[in-house]
């Protein structure tokens, strides 16, 4: 294969990345300040349902676009460089270990509608004794519970489906055609002076290709159920508990994330002083 080419392939690659990871950046600042927005309108909501409704509306709907906008961004860099999206070097140490097929997994939206809800009703217990709607999430009622467990079990049946369509695709990296092609080139470089033809590199870019085709299908079919399963929870929801679930989601994912960077900054630092090198950089992933 044409080297200028494979230069011209690696630099698209890495310039996609330093794209994203920008664009990443300025998402990780609208949502903190969806975040803010959020928590100060769950201070102003009053026990007049249909108010609360009119006056939250329009922020929920805010947020799920800022999502959309999310994996709008995030389709279309995948398309250029899916392998980049499923390693995505924005990301910590921490959050890497914690990904599912390039992001998080589904179902642990509903550990943490559940967590919350849980909070939520013991430090409301004593209202609730006494019949005193709290409204938030710990006030789910048993249709909205009924409905929830319906969603999470439909949930786990396509998230198994993708993970048991991702390891199909992972196999395929010792098929026939990669252990016969890796064998062939292996054997060319054994040979003193003798180089790897321009066929051979073809034919192992379109094998690689088709795979990161497969990956691709993967990925977007992942991001899909994401997108969705945190759009029905939040139709299941009242608004004022659709706020509840979105600030704790915000505030989960950008807390996650300051930890897993710190966490990575001080193994750097750590390590450079082992060996009296002084590191400044922030945001450093090892």
């Amino acid at each position: 294969m044409d080297q200028h080419l494979m230069r011209n392939n690696s630099r698209n690659a890495v310039q996609n990345r330093e794209t994203f990871h920008k664009f990443f950046e300025s998402w990780l600042v609208e949502q903190n300040q969806d975040l803010d927005q959020l928590v100060r309108a769950s201070k102003e909501v009053n026990g007049i349902e249909e108010n609360n409704r009119i006056m939250l509306s329009p922020i929920i709907q805010r947020v799920i676009q800022h999502y959309e906008n999310y994996y709008k961004e995030k389709s279309r860099s995948a398309k250029e460089d899916v392998l980049g999206m499923l390693n995505p070097t924005w990301r910590s140490n921490l959050e890497d270990a914690f990904l599912w097929i390039g992001g998080w997994r589904p179902s642990m939206a509903f550990h943490l509608l559940y967590s919350k809800s849980g909070l939520q009703l013991e430090a409301g217990f004593h209202d609730l004794f006494r019949g005193i709607s709290t409204g938030d999430l710990g006030d789910l009622s048993g249709i909205q519970l009924g409905k929830i467990d319906e969603l999470q079990n439909k949930t786990l049946k396509e998230e198994k489906k993708l993970s048991e369509r991702l390891a199909k695709v992972q196999e395929t990296m010792a098929d026939t055609s990669m252990v016969e092609l890796s064998h062939v080139v292996s054997e060319i470089l054994r040979e003193e002076g003798r180089q790897v033809e321009e066929t051979e590199e073809e034919k192992v870019k379109n094998n690689i290709a088709k795979k990161e085709e497969n990956l691709l299908e993967v990925l977007k079919k992942a991001d899909d159920l994401r997108l969705r399963t945190l759009k029905e929870i939040l139709g299941i929801l009242k608004p004022i508990q659709a706020v509840h679930f979105l600030i704790a989601a915000a505030e989960l994912h950008l807390r996650i994330h300051d930890w897993g960077m710190k966490k990575d900054i001080a193994a750097v630092n750590s390590h450079n002083h082992g060996h009296g090198v002084a590191n400044n950089r922030g945001g450093v992933r090892i």
